[in-house]
């Protein structure tokens, strides 16, 4: 007996091994970055069995089969529908301004998508501005409302927003809504999951988390856009979850959270809205694409172009990104980001870093305590290159600042859902707007000034000076950028 037992043993150790080195070749014969492939090899070397299962959860990018058929069968007839909007006379690149131009070309090359012109913009800044808007806006709906978000958080107005929504739908408007499952399961465990479906509202869980699914798809996989879509006439997109900031994360530690939405009118609408449609038809297989914008405008209306980038499973890889690099690599004066989570790869450290020595005015602005305890010390781990190399960096101190902003030269800026992490990057479900748009930049510009006045300045000098066990800290953690 017990020569069978260690032969199980032995057998064991062995098929691990086995299950290690196959692995092991999978991560070196994946094209992506050696800093990356090298932190998965540790990862599945330092911890045994977890590591390899770490792997099979988070190593790759898996949408799921069925999902992963629809959205490459959905790329064709979306894209024609997107190209149909380079006939629209509101797109124009003649009257575009320099940060915009390169970015139109890249959307439309890619994607077939243009930037678009003609739109209105009104930033908003607080919670109770931006949620009572969104209520006035549902209840005066006509005929559809279309809306997806991260995380729906019962409680506080959210709830009324919620109450607006079912009056809507009790009056015949179409509503369709659309929550990531591991970001809203709050929502899908409330009253409300079950008194919208009674009052006739379609809501579907996104990339649904089942336990028997964890090695058949990706789990952190997920759809972190927020988009409200009201008549194909007015739209809202930014860094705000459907939550109430009173009643979300008390007990965590890091104070209410800051963030803003842009709500927008225009031919940009009709694009938001297609890409609601594509969300919903990856996760439902019906298709609902919207009506093209009429884009009647007027020559005086040509200015102010608004690109909208998505990004994706099935869109075109790594399209956010390029984007945020050649924004920043245009920018001739500053580059001031703000963002939640602030882990980039090496090639987005170096361009921020070639940047300011360049001779560029390059701020970070990111909060000084955050929700992940993870992400706050690998944030850290790459202060030092970056202060060495002339970026300003603030940690502000009133609350969890979860605005996703990038502001160039004061005149274009980007603003949407993006976080300067490698899931937000290369991996979920995003939009950003590039926005062409001087008046709005300014007040975006503003909006960041009033961030730094709530914020400490992170000295080089006096970095240098912490301890070592925190050093220790940072870098373990840098460790682990694979899967944040």
């Amino acid at each position: 007996m017990d020569k069978f037992y260690h032969f199980l043993t032995l057998a064991g150790i062995g098929l691990y091994w086995l299950l290690v080195a196959g692995v092991t070749i999978r991560v070196v014969l994946k094209r992506r970055a050696v800093s990356v492939s090298l932190a998965w090899l540790m990862i599945i070397y330092i911890l045994p069995v977890l590591g390899v299962a770490c792997y099979f959860l988070f190593g790759e990018l898996n949408l799921g089969r069925k999902r992963a058929e629809r959205a490459k069968e959905m790329f064709t007839p979306f894209e024609k529908w997107f190209s149909q909007l380079n006939d629209c006379n509101a797109h124009n690149p003649e009257t575009m301004g320099r940060h915009i131009y390169r970015i139109d070309e890249l959307c439309n090359n890619r994607l077939g998508l243009p930037a678009l012109s003609g739109n209105t913009l009104s930033l908003q800044q607080s919670p109770n501005e931006i949620l009572h808007s969104i209520i006035e806006d549902i209840e005066n709906a006509q005929s559809s409302i279309r809306m997806v978000f991260y995380i729906w958080h019962p409680g506080g107005l959210a709830d009324s927003v919620a109450s607006a929504l079912i009056q809507a739908a009790k009056r015949g408007v179409d509503v369709k809504l659309l929550l990531d499952s591991a970001g809203s399961p709050r929502f899908f465990r409330s009253p409300w999951y079950r008194m919208m479906q009674d009052a006739g509202i379609e809501v579907i869980q996104a990339l649904e988390v089942k336990m028997w699914r964890i090695f058949l798809r990706r789990l952190d996989l997920r759809q972190h856009r927020k988009i409200i879509v009201i008549d194909d006439e007015i739209a809202y997109t930014g860094s705000m979850n459907l939550v109430d900031p009173a009643y979300f994360k008390q007990n965590s530690g890091v104070g209410h959270w800051v963030d803003i939405m842009v709500r927008i009118t225009g031919p940009t609408v009709n694009v938001l809205s297609a890409i609601h449609c594509w969300d919903w038809e990856v996760e439902t297989g019906e298709r609902h694409l919207p009506r093209l914008p009429e884009c009647k405008i007027d020559e005086s209306e040509f200015q102010h172009p608004i690109q909208v980038v998505p990004s994706g499973p099935g869109m075109p890889e790594y399209l956010i990104y390029q984007v945020l690099t050649l924004a920043i690599n245009q920018a001739n004066r500053s580059v001031r980001i703000t963002t939640p989570y602030f882990v980039p790869n090496a090639d987005l450290l170096e361009t921020l870093k070639m940047t300011a020595q360049r001779g560029i005015n390059v701020e970070l602005i990111i909060p000084h305590k955050n929700d992940s305890m993870m992400v706050q010390w690998a944030s850290r781990a790459f202060y030092s290159e970056l202060l060495s190399a002339g970026v300003k960096i603030y940690e502000f101190y009133g609350g969890l600042l979860h605005t996703k902003s990038v502001v160039i030269d004061d005149q274009f800026c980007l603003v949407g859902t993006v976080n300067m992490d490698m899931r937000s990057l290369w991996l979920n479900f995003e939009v950003t707007l590039a926005v062409d748009d001087e008046e709005f930049t300014k007040q975006m510009s503003w909006l960041q000034d009033s961030y730094i006045k709530q914020s400490h300045t992170v000295v080089l000098e006096e970095w240098e000076k912490r301890s070592l066990f925190s050093r220790f800290l940072e870098r373990v953690f840098y460790l682990f950028n694979p899967l944040l």
